[in-house]
This record gives structure tokens, C-alpha cells and sequence, in this order.
């Protein structure tokens, strides 16, 4: 069986997302602002939790229908078969959003498509009590424009999460938007790469990763891997196939610099967790001393205003850093700032940028070549 299934993703890393699905065999793949629908059986909704950098999670899309009344909303709800998706002990919430829809009370939308669901289910188990004591079924709903889709989440947490960071230093940047830096500065598995300000560790950890294509979800688990309707036998089986893609002979070097000793430890420790301390190693010093060779391929997110709250210490730190980049050209740069007045602050225009958001705030990678 195939199903339509749906990958939501920052605004501006649509497409290193969409690359991931095509990789693992998905069809009919989409690109719309900030998400990628695509199509696949079992085996790919495994491979696209497994695989996806970029995404925030895979959700199978069960239905998409007309909802303008509460009536249209629930009887849309309620035709969906979910007593072939869920046993009559499942735990199902329900979460949603709506925006540019007459429906536009997300907690009476969430009650609707809740009793929806209730209903369906007790017909269809013959039961009239749900316990809702048994296995966890994650459910969103989107109404956009008076057109509603109800989905299924098999992600669980979002994809961001790896297992490899566990804590973080101030304003870090979320895993997935550093695998989509990482895509624009063409990682190879030969690359040396450096952060001048690494703070926990993320970018060059997900260019390691990316370098030796490990699979970024090889070492967490998914919700879906409980969901009775997915073969357990999909799950186990892409993981074999992710450990036998690596590349373990990858050169990768990265070596990441943070003026806090804290900062160092923590990002050689997340390093270890995600099982790349053999290529990445950080050190303490500051960014006035930062000297990389020409063949090195800078990553950064520099401290800016927004993100913690001190605008000229982060327009010091971007002319200081413009300086040192002058004084040693390098392969590439590619550097994430919400400064808008970054490039005046760093020196010199960008040769490209690209709009993209750290969690709310917009952003712009700013590439030097």
C-alpha cells in the first residue's frame, strides 16, 4: 500500500529536503513553502524518518476535504477508516491549526475532529469506551483556506531531535536547518570544515554526519515504529540498510572554536554521542585568532542581536570575523546572520544569500566564495 505523505520544513531548506526524499526511492515528490508531500509505501515512511536532514517530521496525510462548517469538519473526520489505522486502546491526540478559514477556533476544531474520531472508532471496534490506555497515535489537522487535511504523525519528535545533543548552549541552532547550511557549502566526504563560533557543535557535527551519510535518525526511535498498520520488519530493515551506506573510510575534519571552555566540552560531548569524534575536535580560542587554511570550508552563526540580545558586540564580532576571512581566504563561507546590516558589518557583499529562518527569527545565510 501506498500512502500521501507530507514532510513540513523551514522556510528556505525545501529544497535539501526534497533531495533526501528522491534519494530514498519517494515518488511524485512536491516543493511548496516549507513543506514536501511525496508518495511511498511502508518501507519509504521508514527511510524518510531515517534519512530526512531538513524535514520536521513525516506525516501520512489520510484525507483532504472541504470544511467551511463544523458539520463538513466532522463528517470529513469521521469517513476515515480509523479503526484499520488504530486499535480500540489507542491513545490518540489531537493537535491542529487553522489560517485563512472560517473555522478558525483551533480548540473547537480540535473538539470536532476529536468526537469525529470517537465516534468512528467505537462503530467500527464495536466498543463504546475508548480507554485510550494503549499505544500512542500522534494526529494533526491543518485548515488552510477552507480546505482541511487530517494527518497522521509517524515521527513522534520532531526530526530535529538526533539523540546526540541533549543540552545546548544558548540560541542554538536546531539540527535540521544546520544539515541544510551543511547541503549549501557541498559536503564530501574528503572536506575539512571549521566554526569559529561553534558553541555546541551542530554545524560541523551535521556535516560529519552528512559527510560519512549516516543516517541522520540511525540512533532514535519513531513513533510509527508502534503503529500496528506499518510491518515492524520496515523499520529494522532500513536501519541494516543505513549502516551498510556508510562511509567509514570518510576524511571529514572539523574542528570547531569557542572563546567558553563550557561551549568546547559540550560540543566534544555531543560529538561523542553522535559518533563523529573521530572527525570533529573543538578547541577553546577567539575569533581574533582565527586563522583557517585556503582549502577550509568556514561555517558559522555568529552571536547577532536578535539572538542574544547585545546588536554592537555581534556587528564587533562580524567585522571582526570579515577581517579575518580577508586575511585568510578559504574555500567557502557560509554564514547564518539576522543582522540585516551583516555584510557591512563583515566587510564586503555576499557573492549569494538565501532567506532562512532560525526557529522564528529570519535569517540569511550569507556564502562567500
Amino acid at each position: 500500500m501506498e500512502y500521501d505523505l507530507i514532510a513540513p520544513c523551514y522556510f528556505g531548506t525545501e529544497r535539501a529536503a526534497a533531495f533526501d526524499f528522491k534519494n530514498i526511492g519517494a515518488k511524485d515528490i512536491t516543493v511548496t513553502d516549507g513543506r514536501i508531500a511525496f508518495r511511498g509505501d511502508a518501507s519509504i515512511v521508514a527511510a524518510a524518518n531515517l534519512w530526512s536532514r531538513c524535514a520536521e517530521r513525516v506525516l501520512i496525510r489520510l484525507k483532504t476535504f472541504p470544511a467551511r462548517t463544523f458539520d463538513e469538519l466532522f463528517d470529513g473526520a469521521a469517513s476515515i477508516p480509523w479503526e484499520e489505522l488504530m486499535p480500540a486502546d489507542a491513545a490518540f491526540p489531537v493537535k491542529g491549526s487553522s489560517l485563512s478559514s472560517i473555522l478558525s477556533s483551533v480548540p473547537a476544531c480540535q473538539s470536532i475532529v476529536k468526537k469525529a474520531i470517537v465516534e468512528r472508532m467505537k462503530r467500527g471496534h464495536g466498543v463504546t469506551v475508548l480507554p485510550e490506555d494503549g499505544a500512542l497515535y500522534k494526529l494533526r489537522f491543518s485548515l488552510r483556506k477552507d480546505i482541511a487535511e487530517v494527518m497522521l504523525d509517524t515521527s513522534g519528535e520532531g526530526l530535529h531531535k538526533r539523540g546526540y545533543r541533549r543540552t545546548s548552549m544558548e540560541a542554538p541552532i536546531k539540527e535540521t536547518l544546520a544539515a541544510a547550511i551543511a547541503d549549501c557549502g557541498r559536503i564530501y566526504p574528503d572536506t575539512r570544515a571549521q566554526d569559529p563560533f561553534c558553541g555546541s557543535g551542530t554545524l560541523l557535527i551535521e556535516a560529519a554526519l552528512k559527510a560519512m551519510n549516516a543516517a541522520p535518525g540511525l540512533h532514535r526511535r519513531f513513533l510509527g515504529e508502534h503503529y500496528a498498520f506499518l510491518p515492524a520488519g520496515v523499520w529494522q530493515s532500513a536501519r541494516a540498510e543505513a549502516c551498510e551506506k556508510m562511509r567509514r573510510d570518510a576524511t571529514f575534519e572539523g574542528i570547531g572554536f569557542d572563546i567558553d571552555p563550557a561551549a568546547v566540552e559540550l560540543a566534544a560531548a555531543n560529538a561523542k554521542k553522535a559518533g563523529v569524534e573521530k572527525h570533529c575536535r573543538f578547541f577553546t580560542a577567539d575569533v581574533a585568532k582565527f586563522s583557517p587554511a585556503p582549502d577550509i570550508k568556514v561555517f558559522a552563526n555568529p552571536p547577532y542581536g536578535e539572538r542574544l540580545g547585545d546588536a554592537d558586540e555581534a556587528a564587533r564580532l562580524a567585522h571582526i570575523l570579515g577581517e579575518r576571512l580577508t586575511e585568510c581566504p578559504v574555500r567557502g563561507a557560509y554564514i547564518i546572520s539576522a543582522d540585516t546590516d551583516f555584510e557591512t558589518h563583515f566587510g564586503r557583499p555576499a557573492a549569494r544569500r538565501r532567506k532562512l529562518y532560525n526557529g522564528m527569527i529570519p535569517c540569511q545565510l550569507y556564502m562567500y566564495y
